[in-house]
This record gives structure tokens, C-alpha cells and sequence, in this order.
């Protein structure tokens, strides 16, 4: 009986939480986190899972790749799928609370990626610093943990970096396409616009103000030209990616 029952909007912001901050991969019934919580509303793994795997037919980024997910999506879906696109503040202060009474939160990110939010009100702060883990937990999952440029794999050496600043998009900064899995070096260099991406996402390097410094050419230069590794979901967006190529990178 629980598998044919309606999903309900708390237990919709669950799924949709889950989605977005968990890679593809592990979206199975046999992952801890899905029994957890499946438990927890009353629903079988498996029918969490199948949830997951619906909610990926919605995502046209994913399908792209030839990943169609399952085709049993309802209407709650697609409108919890729209809602979530058209006001990611929103949504991910709903979802993040919902999951934190299931899940506690962890904190694995650079000290460098915390925003400074003094003066602002307490609410606002909490609110803030919920959305800077859901950004950096979905943006990592997106790209298994892995720096797009060099495949660096030590989660603490790992920046969520967004592609259009934080400060200059507030309806956009913590929607995970405009975001990037970089390394601590290559976020710096990104965020300096000393490395740029193009739309058929290959990278290109300043040429102002070049130097011969031999660990810049190893760890930055070298990657000239080559093609960071694409994410399973949440590819990020060629607005994104023009917007700083204009604005931002010294090119």
C-alpha cells in the first residue's frame, strides 16, 4: 500500500534533496543514506530509489548523455521539478531542512569557501550557510568528487566554485549548473581569470601576464586546450560560462 499512496510535498523536498546532492551512481536501494531515509517516511528503499531515478528523466542535462532514468515521473514531479529551477533559494532551504532532521550535516569544505555574512540577521545567516552546503555537496556529487580540470579527489582540497560570482547573481548562486568542481589552485586561478571554459567545454589560459614559473606551467598551462571531465548532472550552463568569459577572464 505505501508504494501506490501520493507523494507528499515534505516527502517530494526529500527525494528532490537527494537528487541533487547524490551521485548518480548510488542511487540505489542498498545505499544507507535511501533506507535512512525510507525509513523514515514510511516508503520501501526501492520506492525511493525508483523516486531518484524518475526524478532523472526530468533532468534534460542527464538524459543528454544517454542516461533516461525511468519514465514513471507524475505531474508532482515535474511541478517539484519546476519549482526547484525557477527559485533554487527557495527550494533549497526547504529541502535542506527537511533532510537535516534525517541527516545530520558534515562539514568537509575549505575554510576559503566560507562566505562572510556578518550583519546580517541570524535567520538569514542559517539560511546562508545552509545553502553553501547544499551548493558544494551538489555540485561535488555532480562530479564525483573530482576537480573537472586535474581529478583531484581529496574532498577537502576541493572548492565548489561558482562560475558567475556568488555576489553577482543572487538567483543563481546556488543552482549547481552554475557551478564548477575545482581544486583549491584551480578555483583561485578561475576565480582570477587566468582559466576560462568555452561552451563545447574545453579549457583555455590567459596569456596576460605569462610567466615562466615551471609549477604554474605543470599545474595550470599544460591544461590548455584539453577537456575538463563533464558532470552527470547539472552541466554547467553556457550563460554561465560566457557570462565569465566577458566579465571575468583576462583573456
Amino acid at each position: 500500500m505505501n508504494a501506490r499512496r501520493n507523494w507528499e510535498r515534505h516527502e517530494l523536498l526529500l527525494a528532490f534533496g537527494l537528487y541533487c546532492q547524490m551521485p548518480f551512481g548510488k542511487m540505489h536501494s542498498r545505499n544507507p543514506t535511501i533506507i535512512e531515509v525510507a525509513e523514515s517516511i514510511g516508503r520501501t528503499p526501492s520506492a525511493v530509489a525508483m523516486k531518484l531515478v524518475n526524478i532523472a528523466s526530468l533532468d534534460p542535462e542527464l538524459t543528454a548523455t544517454g542516461r533516461k532514468g525511468l519514465s514513471g515521473a507524475s505531474m508532482a514531479d515535474k511541478q517539484m521539478w519546476r519549482e526547484m529551477n525557477n527559485n533554487w533559494g527557495t527550494f533549497v532551504v526547504e529541502s535542506s531542512k527537511a533532510l537535516g532532521q534525517i541527516i545530520p550535516e558534515q562539514e568537509d569544505y575549505p575554510k576559503a569557501e566560507i562566505k562572510n555574512y556578518s550583519g546580517h540577521t541570524k535567520e538569514t545567516k542559517i539560511n546562508a550557510r545552509i545553502g553553501q552546503q547544499f551548493f558544494r555537496k551538489s555540485v561535488l556529487s555532480a562530479y564525483n568528487s573530482k576537480c573537472c580540470i586535474s581529478g583531484l579527489s581529496m574532498p577537502k582540497l576541493l572548492v565548489a566554485s561558482h562560475i558567475v560570482p556568488w555576489r553577482e547573481d543572487t538567483e543563481n548562486r546556488l543552482n549547481p549548473s552554475n557551478g564548477l568542481c575545482l581544486s583549491v589552485l584551480h578555483d583561485k586561478a578561475f576565480d582570477m581569470g587566468l582559466i576560462a571554459i568555452q561552451d563545447d567545454m574545453t579549457i583555455i589560459i590567459s596569456e596576460k601576464d605569462m610567466t615562466s614559473d615551471e609549477f604554474y606551467k605543470s599545474t595550470i598551462k599544460r591544461y590548455e586546450g584539453k577537456t575538463i571531465s563533464c558532470p552527470d548532472k547539472f552541466k554547467p550552463s553556457s550563460d554561465f560560462l560566457v557570462y565569465h568569459r566577458d566579465n571575468i577572464f583576462q583573456g
